[in-house]
């Protein structure tokens, strides 16, 4: 090889090995970026800490999970727990597996008060009693001041809140595309259904617009390990949409 041509090859395999070198720099910062961390939200009304576990990429889509605000209806905290062992690309996951530690110590709907969680938030609050006491005033409990603080911090692309045990999507406000899109990957039917007065998603859904909020309502019982693998699934899914 003369000595002109062996200075060409330099060139070009100069640049190439700094560009190879760029690319696994690039991998490794994002790797180094990944988070993976649990966060102190606060206390219930009885003193219960109420935790949120972050993981993924913070530059990703924020996405928040919350596998259980009534007490009495606790199928979501194995998804949420399941949840907490995915790596997803792309996506900074914000997890509370449980809101409403005082109620699921009880396997009650309300909270200690007696005061059902999903009807303490400030849109279109109205005084109720019975099953869906909603509460003195709006954001009286705990328990809903830690989600609608950490709602405002965060401004999720996307809010699931898991109840039970109506067998559906329950969609009021969101992006229906979304919405759709989860209930069929997850096997819910899909149901456009009225804004509730203090419920947390009508309240994220008009205060955070381009924002999506919707509750997955599960069948009654514990999930199997495949439903809960298919709701996993469909809750990393709808995030990279």
């Amino acid at each position: 090889m003369s000595k002109l041509a062996a200075v060409a090859v330099v060139s070009v395999l100069v640049p190439l090995a700094a560009a190879a070198y760029l690319d696994q720099a690039a991998a490794e910062s994002r790797r180094a970026a990944r988070v993976d961390r649990i966060v102190m939200l606060g206390r219930s009304r009885e003193g219960r800490p109420i935790q949120a576990i972050e993981i993924g990429d913070p530059a990703g889509t924020r996405v928040l999970v919350v596998g259980c605000i009534h007490g009495n209806e606790p199928a979501g905290i194995a998804i949420a727990q399941q949840l907490e062992r995915t790596a997803p690309r792309g996506v900074d996951l914000w997890i509370i597996p449980v809101l409403n530690p005082d109620g699921r110590a009880t396997d009650t709907r309300g909270n200690a008060d007696a005061v059902d969680l999903n009807r303490n938030f400030p849109w279109r609050w109205r005084p109720l009693s019975g099953a869906y006491a909603s509460g003195p005033k709006p954001l009286s409990e705990p328990e809903a001041r830690i989600a609608y603080r950490l709602i405002l911090r965060l401004r999720p692309h996307i809010s699931i809140w898991f109840h039970q045990h109506l067998d559906m999507i329950w969609a009021s406000g969101g992006n229906r595309r979304i919405e759709h899109r989860f209930a069929q990957l997850s096997g819910l039917p899909y149901h456009a259904m009225p804004p509730l007065a203090g419920s947390a998603i009508s309240w994220q859904n008009h205060t955070l617009p381009g924002t999506t909020a919707f509750a997955a309502e599960l069948p009654a019982g514990q999930p199997t390990s495949s439903s809960v693998g298919r709701y996993v699934r469909a809750v990393i899914a709808i995030a990279r949409t």
